[in-house]
């Protein structure tokens, strides 16, 4: 047997010109991994045991190496999250974490800190979202450094990300769907300001989902108990095109957090909207191979979303919040007609089940409840209290979508072709796949004459073309000079020719390039303050040998955030209740954020068409 998949796929990436386009999935553990990659992501990120920005999904190295294993396979990649800032005392425990999760075979590491920047590792580097890659000069620092890829702020508009590709030729990831982080990312110390679980450590508290008073900071109350920091989810569904247009290399999905369901669902969602913008452009192709084949139609309606909108996509606008509840409505099903007897109806048509999850605005909070039982027109729900004539509801679990997505069978599978060769003392197969990647065995057998031709390539062909449990799918079987053979010799050498074709794939997977910082890259500021994050020695070394020439610690190592801009956003809260300073507003002054013994200053940069939140108590 040789092996030619390692060279064929250098020359290819070599010739190939095209933009490859990635979908990259979250991964909670190493099942979600699967089911995202066999609904056709092109990558996952997953957290490893520490230091990542979701404290509640950690996965062993061992996990991660299986779900490596198994996406190198379809040529997708695995990223782990390192992004949360580092303390002195946690260095070597870092480097050690990260040098296993190199030895296990990941593609990348995400990380917020600069201090893997000097831990020598021989893996490309992402910037985290955490690291405000929100300007062209941000960007420009980390390719000039070396790092392989950035990721966009969530914030930023259409326009913005055109600037900042124009500027830079680093690989660019945004996110596309899922929850909004309403501060820019890496700045947000509202959690630490309540408690000691900061964002920046990978334990926020998400205080801003939290309902707060507009007042004006002497007893008068503007607004009362809403969550006025609670923006909607982000589905830029209608807008892959334009991203892909503006220069997105990476379009990645939130929700490491998220369940079986969602994942499959927004995954195959996206992995069909995206292969059709690809379809259109001449000069793009996937990142990865293989064909996801489901057993449901994805909708992302049915999935957990807080009223997916575009955010700031297409421009700072109000509209983007809600100030109801920071919980998932999900899809509206009508409005209530008639109540009788514990039950109602609706204005709608729509397809309703037992067990389904319903809920409405009542006194500006959300409540839900179940269905018991649909009898024709008439629903009865587990709880009726609150639902008279004239409620809008909501459904936020379809019960009979949740069951056929979860049960249902998917396979991805790579196109491949087989050629099968006789002599009197063997049999040759080569199997070729889809992206040129080729492992030829020889099988020793003492074969005769076939005595029916026909019949026995008849017979040769449909062994040949199974593909049983296999990541392939034989899309053409060449036969030449045919023999006698029986067919379970013919089995016996398709399955060790597709596994030797695996294998091959696997081992043809490019080797990560090593981080290698470029010491003559200067910083675009010469100064730090405590906003930038410094939280350890090797980083703000890292920072000084750029050319920085003062920097402060970072607000984590704070014992107090009180005094401290605790927030800054792109969201406004003037823009969005109609009261902009810039649009004669009918409040003027002063205004605060209050709950309970908390109170947090608001202050308006207009010209840049900010807000930030200053912890005053």
């Amino acid at each position: 047997m040789s092996y030619l998949a390692k060279n064929l796929v250098t020359l290819c990436q070599m010739s190939c010109s095209v933009r490859h386009i990635e979908l990259l999935a979250p991964a909670k553990d190493y099942q979600s991994a699967i089911d995202a990659i066999d609904c056709g992501a092109d990558a996952v990120y997953i957290g490893a045991g520490r230091f990542g920005a979701r404290y509640a999904a950690t996965n062993s190295i061992e996990d991660i190496a299986l779900a490596v294993k198994y996406a190198h396979r379809f040529g997708a990649k695995v990223y782990v999250t390192l992004n949360t800032l580092l303390y002195d005392d946690e260095l070597a425990a870092a480097k050690a974490q990260a040098e296993e999760l190199v030895a296990a075979g990941v593609d990348a590491l995400i990380v917020q800190d600069m201090a893997y920047c000097r831990m020598g590792l021989k893996v490309p580097l992402h910037a985290s979202t955490q690291t405000a890659c929100s300007t062209t000069e941000q960007v420009r620092f980390f390719e000039n450094v070396g790092f392989e890829r950035a990721i966009l702020e969530r914030n930023l508009s259409a326009a913005e990300i055109v600037q900042i590709r124009g500027g830079s030729s680093i690989e660019l990831e945004a996110f596309i769907h899922g929850a909004i982080c309403v501060c820019h990312s890496g700045r947000c110390y509202l959690s630490r300001s309540t408690s000691e679980r900061s964002g920046n450590r990978g334990q926020c508290s998400q205080p801003c989902r939290l309902p707060y008073d507009l007042t004006d900071g002497n007893g008068n109350i503007y607004i009362k108990g809403k969550h006025l920091l609670s923006v909607c989810d982000l589905d830029l569904s209608q807008h892959i095109g334009q991203m892909i247009d503006a220069g997105v290399n990476s379009f990645k999905i939130e929700g490491r957090l998220k369940d079986r369901v969602y994942l499959r669902n927004i995954v195959s969602h996206y992995r069909r909207l995206l292969d059709e913008q690809i379809a259109l452009r001449g000069d793009c192709c996937r990142a990865s191979v293989g064909t996801s084949q489901i057993a449901f139609e994805p909708n992302p309606a049915k999935s957990f979303t807080r009223g997916g909108g575009t955010y700031l996509f297409d421009g700072k606008r109000a509209g983007v919040a809600s100030f109801d509840t920071p919980k998932a409505l999900g899809e509206r099903i009508g409005r209530v007609t008639k109540v009788a007897r514990g039950s109602f109806m609706l204005d709608s048509n729509v397809a309703l089940a037992n067990g389904d999850g319903i809920c409405f605005i009542a006194n500006g909070e959300a409540v839900g409840t179940n269905i018991n039982t649909v009898n024709g027109s008439w629903i009865t729900p587990n709880r009726i209290d609150g639902i008279a004539v004239g409620t809008e509801l909501f459904r936020n679990y379809d019960r009979l979508f949740s069951l056929a997505v979860e049960r249902s069978r998917i396979r991805r599978a790579i196109d491949a072709k087989v050629t099968i060769g006789f002599t009197e003392s063997c049999i040759t197969a080569t199997a070729t796949d889809c992206s040129g990647v080729s492992v030829t065995t020889t099988l020793d057998y003492a074969s005769d004459e076939a005595k029916n031709i026909e019949k026995m390539e008849s017979v040769i062909r449909e062994q040949m073309s199974k593909s049983g449990d296999t990541i392939f799918n034989i899309t053409d079987v060449a036969i030449n000079a045919v023999r006698f053979i029986p067919a379970s010799v013919v089995a016996q050498l398709r399955r060790t020719l597709l596994q030797e074709l695996e294998q091959a794939r696997v081992a043809a997977h490019p080797a990560p390039q090593p981080f290698v910082e470029k010491t003559e890259a200067k910083f675009h500021k010469q100064s730090l303050d405590c906003y930038d994050n410094i939280t350890n020695a090797s980083s703000r070394d890292f920072y000084l040998s750029h050319g920085v020439k003062s920097i402060e610690q970072g607000v984590d190592t704070l014992q107090s955030t009180v005094g401290c801009r605790v927030m800054i956003t792109d969201y406004c809260i003037r823009r969005e209740i109609g009261q902009c300073l810039l649009k004669s507003p009918t409040i003027r002054g002063e205004l605060y954020l209050e709950r309970g013994r908390k109170r947090y200053k608001l202050t308006f940069d207009c010209k840049r068409c900010q807000m930030s939140l200053i912890d005053t108590i």
